[in-house]
């Protein structure tokens, strides 16, 4: 029997409208980079390495409803973004909060809207450009 091959996660991919705008929204939220573009697709990844980030325009493409509705479209996954407090704040404490307001507002700045649903203190969820719901969290 071979040797089992390397199998890794590569990039997460995220149906969309607008695959450049996504691009623009991520890249200002975590400041990464575009490393490959096609018309409808777009590649980014974390300068420090790991998983990449890819959109894909999808002529059909629905937004998902936040929160979950019946009879609506779903969000079939959502991603967490850690905020971490600057200089070694708590992130229990009011270094925390502010921590988090301040990552909302890269997020609006970026093209995303905080969503009227924030089920805790302890996270925000904002939604991007093409709707998808994410998740601001205090590590």
């Amino acid at each position: 029997m071979s040797e089992r091959p390397a199998i890794s996660l590569g990039t997460l991919c995220l149906d969309c409208d607008d695959a450049h705008a996504m691009a623009a929204f991520y890249g200002g939220l975590l400041g990464w980079e575009v490393t490959a573009t096609e018309p409808d697709w777009v590649l980014m990844r974390d300068p420090a390495g790991g998983v990449g980030l890819s959109f894909q325009a999808e002529p059909a493409y629905e937004p998902p409803t936040w929160p979950e509705q019946p009879e609506t479209q779903q969000k079939m996954m959502h991603l967490d973004v850690r905020v971490v407090p600057a200089a070694g704040g708590d992130p229990c404490g009011p270094a925390g909060q502010e921590a988090l307001e301040a990552a909302v507002a890269v997020a609006v700045a970026a093209g995303g809207r905080l969503a009227e649903h924030q089920p805790r203190e302890d996270l925000r969820v904002v939604l991007d450009p093409a709707g998808h719901p994410l998740c601001l969290f205090l590590h």
